[in-house]
């Protein structure tokens, strides 16, 4: 298992996670509401060059929303079309942008070079 920490003050930015597949066929609800996340709680998948790690959007309680409200629009969640959206809790640097809007899939994007990834156990 891995917890990925802020590289900057070394919090503990999400939970203990391993490495999983995205989760398909989410469809999209008649209703203004978030689909399904993306990948099953405790798993992540690095995306294909390397740059985000997807998680599940509660994998990450190391995280708060970005201070700039700008940085949160969206309709029925938060769209992450503005840049990062999440910043550490515990020194506030920009570290992940959430997607949750009723448009958007269902996930959270680590910037992975903002985590210093301790060893898997």
């Amino acid at each position: 298992m891995t917890i990925f920490c802020c590289v900057n003050c070394g919090q503990s930015l999400t939970s203990e996670v391993v490495p999983g597949e995205p989760l398909r066929g989410s469809e999209r609800p008649a209703t203004h509401e978030a689909v399904s996340p993306r990948m099953d709680a405790g798993t992540f998948k690095v995306n294909f060059d390397a740059s985000l790690l997807i998680l599940h959007p509660d994998d990450v309680p190391g995280t708060t929303p970005h201070p700039d409200p700008r940085r949160l629009s969206g309709c029925c969640g938060v769209a992450g079309q503005d840049g990062p959206n999440l910043v550490c809790s515990g020194c506030g640097v920009e570290v992940a942008t959430k997607e949750s809007d009723c448009w958007t899939d269902n996930f959270v994007a680590l910037i992975a070079a903002a985590t210093d990834a301790p060893a898997s156990e």
